[in-house]
């Protein structure tokens, strides 16, 4: 089993967004790779450890699901390998703490993306929104979302020139950056800046592909498949991965990450796995007690007995009748709240028999003053 995150970090669950970001760079300090005496194998997978737990901590949404379910909660968020670079998303909170050196090693991952245009550079991830009712919420569902999304060019295989064909760029030698040498009275003074031949891409073409017009790139919508999982809270994030823009200079693509939100239902108010409703009985029924048909999520009806003596307020419990908790096999209760029905009008016979209850067919006591 995975370490506790906030054990990992060494902070408390009470913890700031400001005190995580300092204990994780704090760390990152000191068991990053090429400065740790630990093997480098050791080393690699501790730094591993300390980011990912940043990455969940840091992240409002992703550090709610770790709180309510633990790991479960934030697995969906990594898919089936688990938590691998291309999942963090804080490179440049602590960027400027390694220089060139962290650059070196998240570029070893596949994570770290070089500032110059000619270096291969992830897509950008993409957010779609959907929502999905309670039933849903309950049994889970799979749909089928359209995507636009920017998409490799097909005629020229994404490399941007006509019939995939192009050349490294003459003057920056394919680094997308050329250095200038300006002669002032001071001396000589070097600008490095964007290939003005290239436009910082490395390459050039003979002949631009025109479908995309040297991109490498043209807009398309795709159809993907998103399973929503039971028990799926409103504002969770479920990542797609690889299904974002496509990358630049042959980098991997973004991921989509679908935003579920749950609709109100008419009849039930969720209160996470539980379920809560209302129903309306008779006075007699809470006097001597009873039985009244309650409807649950999925139409059913049921009996649910009143207890005598049941109070008007009072809230009843069904087990198990409430929905799935996210990561969970267990169903959650559904809470009846019971109010009794009044009638605005009422028999001669309702009428006299309700006097009788309330006393009113018997005669005053006669009281004497000065005797108790």
């Amino acid at each position: 089993m995975p370490r506790d995150y906030y054990e990992v970090l060494g902070v408390s669950k009470g913890a700031t967004p400001d005190e995580i970001k300092s204990a994780y760079r704090k760390l990152a300090r000191q068991h990053h790779p090429d400065v740790s005496k630990d093997p480098k194998e050791v080393a690699e997978e501790k730094f591993k450890e300390i980011s990912e737990a940043y990455e969940v901590l840091y992240d409002p949404e992703k550090r709610k699901l770790y709180d309510q379910f633990g790991h479960e909660g934030v697995n969906q968020q990594f898919g089936q390998g688990g938590f691998t670079w291309d999942n963090f998303t804080h490179f440049d909170d602590i960027s400027d703490i390694f220089g060139d050196l962290f650059g070196s090693f998240f570029g070893g991952f596949g994570g770290r993306r070089s500032a110059g245009r000619s270096a291969a550079r992830q897509g950008d991830s993409l957010r779609y929104d959907v929502a999905i009712n309670l039933m849903d919420v309950l049994n889970g569902k799979e749909i089928k979302v359209s995507v636009p999304h920017e998409a490799p060019c097909e005629p020229c295989r994404g490399t941007g020139g006509k019939d995939g064909q192009y050349e490294t760029c003459s003057k920056c030698g394919g680094s997308g950056v050329a250095t200038m040498v300006r002669h002032t009275p001071f001396g000589q003074m070097r600008q490095t800046a964007e290939c003005p031949d290239c436009g910082g891409r490395g390459r050039t073409f003979k002949e631009r592909c025109r479908e995309c017009k040297g991109s490498g790139r043209t807009r398309k919508t795709s159809t993907v498949d998103v399973k929503i999982p039971r028990g799926a809270e409103d504002g969770m994030r479920l990542r797609v991965p690889g299904k974002g823009d496509a990358g630049i200079n042959g980098g991997p693509p973004g991921d989509l990450y679908v935003v579920i939100h749950v609709e109100d239902h008419p009849d039930f108010k969720r209160d996470g796995a539980n379920l809560w409703t209302e129903i309306r009985t008779t006075y007699p029924r809470l006097v001597l007690g009873g039985e009244e048909t309650v409807k649950t999520l999925e139409g059913e009806k049921v009996a649910l007995a009143i207890p005598a003596g049941t109070q008007v307020g009072s809230v009843l419990r069904m087990p198990g009748k409430g929905v799935y908790r996210y990561g969970s096999s267990v169903r959650g209760n559904l809470y009846v709240r019971v109010f009794m029905d009044v009638p605005k009008k009422v028999s001669d016979f309702e009428r006299e028999s309700l006097e009788k209850l309330d006393g009113r067919d018997k005669p005053a006591k006669k009281r004497r003053f000065g005797k108790k």
